[in-house]
Formats: structure tokens, sequence, C-alpha cells
């Protein structure tokens, strides 16, 4: 009952919404097919938000344009492209969608402008406003003509209408946003133009306002068309942007801008506003990482909210119920949007409305699966939910013969295993030498910035409980206990322990892992061996709560051996450190350490450091002398997570749902 005011209506227009929660936009890779339409995967991935209970789902960025930036229709869906085919996919698509009470919408883009990916350029050289500099590539963008707009704004128009036509219930129009070709022209800095469209800020807002109103004329001024939209750029130079809490001053659009363009943009006639911070410039703000607050676009949504009379959105790692609650009482927003959380749970809105709160799946924020998979293999997925956007090639295989799976190890690949395992009716039994499940999210999900680590290992806990998995804590398994034991199946996931060595004074000279889990004082000034994801957290951790930290790394750079990590997560990251006034040493090593004092060998010479501690983070050994012992005596054994190669949270999970699902 707590969260009943979350699951009233809302309007959009004379569209009503049947709660409070829309799926965010994110890039539909690999929904798409050859002729420009959805695939079966992309028509099963929206289904399965729709299932679980979203009242609106936001498709991610389509194209209509294909003269002045053209698109790989095979990546991602062109309503334009060949309108009967996506008419009819996008049809098959939005019925079954409205089969569970939900609105969808289509996301329409205006084109990247300077920010297009680079592996997208092919011979077409990058278009913007002006000729300015790209943001990934050293070169100067053309300037589109004013023939090459009327030509996208009608694009748009045909699109539209090609949506309306396959039953979505409106657009989104992407956008006065993070820096894309309509967000370009918007903001001065990207806009040099002296003609119609550049200028004062209704000249620069043309462009977006020459799109809803070409669209309201071809689809009626009862189809709703929504705007992604952000307040503040952040943006400090050129490929420069802001960190929170840094004072700056703006050189893309102001917060005084951003709601005089609110107001105008709603005059307009656009129906609702989506509101964020950000560009791809400083995009830790667009898509932000855990190193941003939680509901972080809150005060912006606030200040749009307070000058339209048209709804506001509100996304922005927004996935603390309490917190979308609050944000609708207090008049911040009128609809939550949950982007990253959908693909970790499908089914967030029918577990909360249900009260089934624990029972939610959490996003980590790691941008592994779906970021980071975008931006190198054009796939969305999700670290922590092997299904999300693979919904019908992983449905749970049903099982012909009960088996008793024996799993050593209740880390996050040993958890989901069994997991899945009773899920399907299998029965696992699962052993852990320590007195928690989780393994390395423990120690991983010691800095405030990572709660959501602890989040998943609480998760699997309960999951594994709600289940009715036989679970052992605080036993370690031997090779006799393997194979006297009654099991069918052995799924070894024992994982890995850190690597260490010697320095001379080993008292002081601690792991990561001990620090993080408080087994171990660093002192006031340590030194932090080792520049990978885990010691520039451990050392930014350190550094928040007071430290003076330094980091000495082997390597020409942090963290040049970790991946995929998203470039918002890593960019954020190694802005921090020196933000927070972390020393970095590359291409240096460790000698020795005695008497409080450290010995580093740099490209300039040998450097004596004084410090209380040594934290070594160096990366990890696979603990698999288990699985060795018994592998040639056991018929049926895998195995999994770090034990079998040491890697990132994702292919633990993913590895063992595969494996497990398979059994």
């Amino acid at each position: 009952m707590k969260y009943r005011e979350l699951f009233t209506p809302v309007k959009i227009g004379k569209l009503t919404i049947k709660n409070r929660f829309a799926m965010a936009p994110m890039g539909p890779l690999g929904l798409g097919d050859s002729e420009g339409g959805w695939n079966q995967r992309g028509i099963d991935y929206y289904v399965e938000r729709a299932k679980g209970g979203t009242g609106l789902i936001m498709t991610g960025v389509t194209f209509s344009d294909q003269q002045v930036e053209p698109q790989n229709q095979s990546i991602i869906p062109v309503s334009t492209y060949n309108s009967v085919h996506f008419v009819r996919t996008s049809k098959e698509m939005t019925e079954r969608v409205h089969a569970y009470g939900s609105k969808i919408f289509l996301q329409m883009s205006g084109g990247f402008g300077r920010v297009t990916i680079p592996t997208n350029l092919g011979e077409f050289p990058p278009v913007a406003p002006s000729e300015i500099p790209h943001r990934w590539l050293d070169k100067t963008c053309r300037s589109i003509s004013k023939e090459e707009i009327r030509s996208i704004v009608k694009s748009f128009g045909d699109g539209a209408y090609n949506a309306m036509r396959g039953g979505f219930d409106g657009v989104q129009i992407h956008a006065v946003h993070e820096g894309y070709l309509l967000d370009q022209f918007a903001i001065s800095m990207f806009n040099l133009r002296t003609d119609e469209y550049g200028g004062s800020l209704e000249n620069r807002l043309r462009f977006a306002k020459e799109v809803v109103e070409e669209i309201k004329s071809r689809c009626g001024h009862d189809f709703p068309v929504t705007l992604r939209y952000s307040v503040k750029s952040m943006i400090k130079d050129w490929r420069k942007g802001a960190l929170p809490g840094e004072d700056f001053e703006e050189m893309g659009r102001d917060v005084e801008e951003g709601i005089e363009a609110a107001k105008l943009l709603a005059q307009y006639g656009y129906d609702a506003l989506d509101v964020d911070a950000g560009s791809y410039d400083s995009w830790w703000w667009s898509h932000p990482p855990m190193y941003q607050e939680k509901g972080l676009y809150r005060p912006f949504c606030k200040m749009v909210k307070e000058v339209v009379d048209v709804p506001v959105f509100c996304a922005g790692r927004m996935d603390n119920p309490d917190m979308a609650l609050e944000a609708i009482q207090t008049g911040v927003c009128d609809v939550v949007s949950l982007g990253r959380p959908l693909l970790a749970d499908p089914d967030y809105c029918n577990k909360l409305r249900a009260g089934q709160q624990a029972q939610i799946r959490p996003c980590i924020s790691c941008h592994e699966g779906c970021m980071g998979r975008i931006a190198e293999y054009s796939l969305i997925n999700c670290a922590v939910n092997p299904r999300a956007a693979r919904e019908r090639v992983t449905a749970y295989e049903p099982i012909l013969q009960k088996k008793k799976v024996l799993i050593v190890g209740g880390g996050v690949a040993g958890c989901e295993a069994a997991r899945v395992l009773a899920i399907r009716g299998h029965v696992p039994v699962l052993f852990e030498k320590n007195s928690y499940l989780g393994g390395n999210l423990l120690p991983g999900g010691a800095p405030d910035f990572k709660e959501d680590d602890i989040a998943l290992a609480t998760w699997y806990t309960n999951e594994l409980k709600r289940l009715g998995v036989e679970v052992h804590m605080n036993t370690t398994i031997t090779a006799k206990d393997v194979l006297e034991g009654d099991y069918d199946t052995v799924i070894m996931a024992t994982g890995s322990t850190p690597k260490v060595f010697s320095l001379g004074d080993d008292e002081h000279v601690y792991t990561a892992a001990q620090v993080l889990m408080k087994e171990k004082d660093p002192g006031e000034m340590t030194v932090v061996v080792g520049g990978g994801l885990v010691g520039c957290e451990t050392a930014l951790w350190l550094a928040k709560a007071g430290k003076k930290v330094t980091i000495v790394e082997a390597l020409d750079k942090i963290m040049k051996v970790n991946g995929p990590i998203c470039h918002s997560n890593k960019d954020m990251l190694e802005l921090l450190l020196p933000f927070h006034n972390v020393e970095i040493i590359t291409s240096a090593k460790v000698k020795g350490y005695e008497n409080g004092t450290l010995y580093v060998e740099t490209a300039e010479g040998m450097q004596d450091m004084k410090c209380d501690s040594v934290i070594l983070s160096v990366g990890y050994n696979e603990e698999n002398s288990l699985y060795h012992e018994v592998e040639f005596e056991v018929p049926e054994i895998y195995l999994l997570g770090d034990a079998k190669k040491v890697a990132n949270i994702m292919y633990a999970i993913w590895d063992a749902f595969e494996v497990a699902n398979h059994i």
C-alpha cells in the first residue's frame, strides 16, 4: 500500500498511462533487422517490460533521416527505410505491449552531428550546425544546409506517421539533449550560424519547433510528442566535462537558458519533457555510473516542473522506490523513468506493486552489459540479468530428470547457478567457506558509491532462501566430500585469491580486500600498488575518507587492462582521482618497503615515499585446485566464475546462467 501513488494514472496530452513508471529509452542495438524493422529479439525485449507492469515503454533511439546521416538499418530500426516492413513488425510488437495495458512510444532521432560514433561515419563526413570540432575524432564537421534541415524535418513527419500506423501511442524526439544534432543547434557553443537557425534562443530552437509542428500536422494534435531534454550541459570546454561539486564556467547550456528553453519547447507543442543533464563532452552525466548520486536529475526536473504545464519525466538512477514516491509527491516530476533497472529486472513494477520489493534484482550501474557492450559490440544486454534482450533464446529450459547438484562456492557464479537450477526444478546444494554469500561483491561494495554491489549480494541471499536452496555456510569442501556425496553433477565456483608478494615489512602490507572489509587499517597515508579498477576505486574511497593516497602503476596509464569498461565510468573515475587529491605515478615499480618508506623505481629514478601502509591491488589468481583434484573422477563437472578465469561480475553471472540452464 505504501507505493500506491506510484500506480495512479497520468495523462500525456489525451493519452492515459496506467502508472507513473516509464521505461527510459536505451539504444536498441541488436534489436533491428536488415529491413529497418524490429527483429524477434527486439519485440520480445520490449514486450517483456510491458508484461512486467511498466506503464509506458519508450523504445531506444530510431532514425527517420537516411539522406543527411545515413544509418545502418540492420543495427537500429529506421522508420522510413521500408515503411511496410517497419509498420508490420511494429504492429506485432505494439499489439503485444497493449495486451498488458501498457503504452509504447517510438523514440526518433534528429541525428548525431558532431557526436557520431566513429565506426558509423563510413565515407560520410560528420555534420553539425556549423564548422566545429567532432567529439571523438580530430575532424572538423561540415555545416548542415537549410535544405538538409528541411529534409530531416520532413523525415520526422514520415517516420512518426509510420509509427502511428504501426500502433505506437506517441513518439519521443531525441533530442535537445546530450549534445546530439538538435541539441547542437540549440546551444550557442556549437551553433555559429547567422541564418534563421542561429543567433537568438528562439532561432536555435527553430529546428526542434519545426519537428513537433511537422509531426502534429501529419499525425494530428492528439498524437503525443514528447522531448528528451537536458537543462544543463556540464561542459567546461571542448571535450571536457565537469564533475559533481566542481566550480566551473558553463560553456554549453546553463540553467537560466535551460529553463527558458523548456518554457518555449512546451509552448511549441511538446506534450511532455523527459528531463536530464549533461552532454557527450560530459557523458558521465547523461549515462551516470555508480560514482554519481542516485536521482541526480531531480533538481533539474523540479526547476522545469515549476515553469511548464506539461508532464515532466525524471530518470537517472531512480530505482529506489522511496525516492520515486517522494519525487511524485513533492512535485519533482510526474513520471519516473527506469532504464538500466528494467534491464536488470523487467518485473520491477509488478514486484513493487505486489509488495515484493526484496525480489527486485538491483542494477549495479556498472554499464558493462549495456553501454559497454553497445560501444564495443553494438549489443544491448545487462551484466546482472543474462536474459535481457535475449529473452527467447535464454528461456528457462524444462528438465526431463531432476538432478542433485553440488555447488562449491557462494560467489556470484555459485549463487546464480543455484538460483537457475532451483527455478528449473533441480536440487542444488551450495557450500560456502565464509559466513556470507556474494564473494567479491562484499569487499567490492564497501565504498559508499558501490552500495548496489551489496544489494546484489543481499538479493542473491534472499532469492536462494525464497527458492528453498540448501545452503551451508562456514564450510570447506574437500575432494572426499565431493566424491562421497550423492551428487549427479558438480559445479566448482571456488573463486580467486588476491595476488600478493613480499616487500619487506609485510606487517603493514595489505590486500585491497582486507582494507575494504576493514580487517586492516591503512593509516592516514597509504600507497595503492596497482591502478586497475579495484585499485582506483579503493584509492578513491580512501581519499574521500580524508586519507592521503598515492597510486603506483607499472603500466603507462591506469585501468589499461580492465574491460570492457564503459567510457563514462572510466572517464569519470580517472577525473575523480585527482579531483580528490589522489596522486598517480605510472610506469613505476615498487622495490621494497621498510621503516615506513616505500621504494619506487620510476622513469626519473628511485623515489622514496613515506606511508603508513601499502595496499596491494595487482590482480587475482584463479582458485581451482579442488576442481583439478576431482575433474577426472566426476562424470559431469563444471568450472565457473573466477575459478575458471578471473573476469568481471558479468561473465561470472552469464557463464553460470548458461551452464545451469542446460544441466
